[in-house]
């Protein structure tokens, strides 16, 4: 029997996702790969395979049971810390999950978007007011402040704090340190929060580690340990994905001129192009994974208990069985057709997930890119990039895709 092929596939250039994708999707839609480690989990391709796998009960999130596919040194050390609740579950699951899903229930942020708004205007008022006569960097300016500015002060972190928290993420994710120097980072990101938790138990203000406390922790819901699990997974979740899709959709509209011509004309359509934003570049592609309790059949094959699974969402958001020329950016994908567009369903792009471990934090990443691409381009009419589009830094081909460096001028 042939060895399967090594995974991750690598992107052939910038944005790209992998070609093995398309090739799969056609072919053999449930196959084997082999990771860093020799092991040969399980790659699903297919929407509508990828869907079943995220809502099956027989299949795990647990990252500490054997067969549990890790796509690094660094992540299987991770696995080893305290879980929190995006690998757990059910019941334990949404017993957790609910403890915080009301504050970024869209009713919630809906409270949260003029905050949200003066956020962004904050940012993009220090930066015209420094000027471009260098390029400047929009990750260091913008796209890295705005969602962590906003995720500490809903946690509640002094706003002092963070160079030093988010170069610490930066270590524990970014798949370039070592387990040692990635278990490290995890490692002083947990005592920062540990500390936090203790300040709150005593002085408790109007913030989630606050309620955390005073809600769960005090009333014997949960135990301490459990209280700074889930404040840093909500302080590290998502931060780097929120960064790489503010920059990807900047780049994205500049090199699609005249759909930018149209957000300008029409702000409105920040809803829509934030929903093909998240289809077209699936930020964590490779975060998806599951391991068989039982054995199951899944699209004709015999998966045994132990066997671990991928669900390539990356893949399934360019399935072609569910979106119509889905290798084609189309800021209209999602408007109705009443309206002029393809009238096709946001709801079924993977940029969140699927099922119940759907991202909890979704209503608040799509208000900040709503509200960052309804004013970036009105505020700043002429930006444009400082390099040409195949000099842009990106991630490494076989790491999720992003942008490192990002000039630009106005």
């Amino acid at each position: 029997m042939a060895t399967p092929p090594s995974f991750p596939f690598a992107r052939p250039k910038t944005w790209e996702p992998p070609t093995e994708y398309a090739r799969l999707r056609a072919t053999e839609p449930v196959s084997r790969v082999e990771l860093w480690d020799g092991t040969h989990p399980w790659l699903i391709v297919k929407h509508k395979d990828v869907t079943s796998v995220l809502i099956d009960e027989r299949l795990s999130k647990e990252r500490t049971r054997p067969g549990f596919p890790e796509m690094s040194a660094g992540g299987r050390e991770a696995a080893k810390n305290k879980p929190t609740f995006v690998d757990m579950d059910p019941p334990q699951h949404m017993q957790q999950r609910s403890m915080v899903e009301s504050l970024f229930a869209y009713e919630a942020i809906s409270k949260l978007r003029p905050h949200i708004q003066k956020t962004v205007d904050t940012l993009l008022d220090a930066m015209i007011k420094g000027g471009c006569e260098k390029p400047v960097d929009l990750i260091e300016k913008f796209a890295l402040p705005v969602p962590s500015y906003i995720i500490y002060g809903i946690l509640g972190v002094p706003f002092e704090d963070l160079e030093f928290l988010t170069q610490q993420n930066a270590i524990r994710s970014n798949g370039s340190a070592t387990a040692t120097e990635a278990s490290n980072a995890n490692t002083t990101l947990l005592d920062y929060i540990g500390k936090l938790v203790d300040k709150r138990t005593q002085q408790p203000e109007e913030d989630l580690i606050s309620r955390l406390v005073t809600e769960q922790v005090k009333p014997g819901n949960i135990d301490r340990s459990d209280a700074v699990q889930i404040a840093f997974l909500m302080l590290v979740a998502g931060n780097a994905t929120m960064v790489n899709m503010i920059n990807l959709g900047v780049v994205t509209l500049l090199q699609h001129p005249s759909q930018l011509s149209k957000l300008k004309q029409n702000p409105t359509l920040s809803p829509a192009f934030v929903s093909e934003l998240c289809r077209y570049h699936t930020g964590s592609a490779m975060a998806t994974r599951r391991v068989a309790k039982v054995d199951i059949t899944l699209a004709g094959h015999d998966i045994r208990a132990g066997d671990g699974i991928i669900a390539a969402t990356q893949s399934a958001s360019r399935d072609e069985d569910i979106f119509s020329d889905p290798e084609i950016f189309d800021l209209m994908r999602f408007v109705p057709k009443e309206e002029g567009g393809r009238g096709e369903d946001w709801f079924k792009a993977m940029g969140y997930g699927w099922g119940e471990h759907r991202c909890v934090a979704e209503p608040l990443a799509r208000a900040e890119l709503e509200v960052v691409f309804a004013t970036l381009f009105q505020r700043l009419p002429d930006l444009k990039l400082a390099v040409p589009f195949e000099e842009i830094k990106w991630t490494p081909p076989k790491k999720d895709v992003g942008i490192t460096e990002l000039p630009v001028n106005w």
